[in-house]
């Protein structure tokens, strides 16, 4: 794929990945498969936030686990600065997750409950076998003031500090060995408002201070809108729509992401948008319907739709659509 970055500047590249989990079926000797992420190529550019969008069950969060081989994947490959990530040895991945990192949506979930925070952040250097005692207590002084908090959180445990406190630690948590590329898995749909403004501030920031690159998975397109410089759109293990934020906000191509933007609110009481409504629930991954997945919920379902998988194509300059509609434009 091409966008108006250039080849130099391409960071991660993901090819036809695949992750699918076993399911029992009703025959004993067959297991049928939950297809999770299916299919998904897209690439991720130094210094740029990706968006990724969809609904819940989408699989997001998988494909940001898969990319960072949380989950080996069932087929398909994941290139960091040209590198295969599947090849590696087992003493290499350990190295490279130096450069890779992860904001989990749920801090407290994320924090060993025994350990306190300042051990939590001196863990990755002890594991990585990296700094002098007084460097990784220097290196942990300045993040945690950094993210906004002091020096004397680092002696409290995580039952001790508010929701948004402990996701400032995952945050610092993340920035200890100088990584490349973060992905935010939901990192701030657990905050309050008031809080969820102050940490993306804080992320943009960081961003530039430390030349990070994000791949932030959300379901709150607001959210996105406002800290993405492209958008990739998912549903049902497959990303449908891809470019960057303008385009995919204001000139919507696939009718899923057109009722996605169409819930987000107005703040501006005058202008209107057309609500439109998704028939159904998400089709099951298990058994996803034929052609394309969309189709059953489509209200411009035509019958190509219904038997062949539409191919994902760019539409215009760096903005990519799988959809019947746009074939022959």
């Amino acid at each position: 794929m091409m966008t108006e970055n250039t080849v130099n500047d391409l960071l991660v590249q993901v090819k036809n990945l695949k992750m699918y989990f076993p399911v029992p079926g009703d025959n004993p000797f067959r297991n049928d498969y939950l297809r999770a992420v299916d299919d998904v190529t897209l690439d991720i550019y130094k210094g740029e936030v990706l968006g990724l969008v969809g609904e819940s069950g989408c699989g997001k969060s998988t494909l940001g686990n898969t990319i960072l081989h949380l989950l080996k994947p069932t087929a398909g490959t994941v290139e960091f600065e040209g590198q295969d990530l599947s090849t590696l040895s087992a003493g290499d991945m350990k190295s490279m997750r130096r450069k890779i990192q992860m904001i989990f949506q749920d801090p407290s979930a994320s924090l060993n409950p025994r350990r306190t925070i300042g051990n939590a952040l001196l863990e990755p250097f002890r594991i990585h076998k990296i700094g002098t005692p007084k460097e990784r207590e220097d290196r942990i002084n300045f993040l945690i003031n950094r993210v906004g908090l002091s020096e004397y959180h680092l002696s409290r445990y995580p039952h001790e500090l508010s929701g948004g406190q402990k996701q400032r630690v995952s945050i610092a948590r993340a920035l200890t060995l100088n990584p490349e590329i973060i992905v935010c898995d939901e990192a701030v749909s657990a905050l309050d408002v008031s809080i969820q403004a102050q940490v993306i501030d804080l992320l943009e920031d960081l961003q530039k201070d430390f030349n990070l690159t994000y791949l932030f998975i959300s379901h709150d397109l607001s959210v996105v809108y406002y800290i993405s410089d492209r958008v990739a759109v998912m549903y049902l293990g497959k990303v449908i729509e891809l470019g960057s934020k303008d385009s995919v906000f204001e000139r919507t191509l696939h009718p899923y992401s057109k009722a996605l933007i169409s819930a987000i609110p107005k703040v501006d009481p005058d202008q209107v948008r057309e609500r439109i409504i998704l028939q159904g629930d998400l089709p099951s991954p298990v058994k996803p319907p034929s052609g394309c997945r969309f189709h059953v919920r489509c209200n411009q379902c035509m019958e190509i739709c219904k038997e062949e998988t539409p191919e994902f194509k760019e539409y215009e300059t760096g903005h990519f659509v799988a959809c019947h509609l746009y074939e022959n434009r």
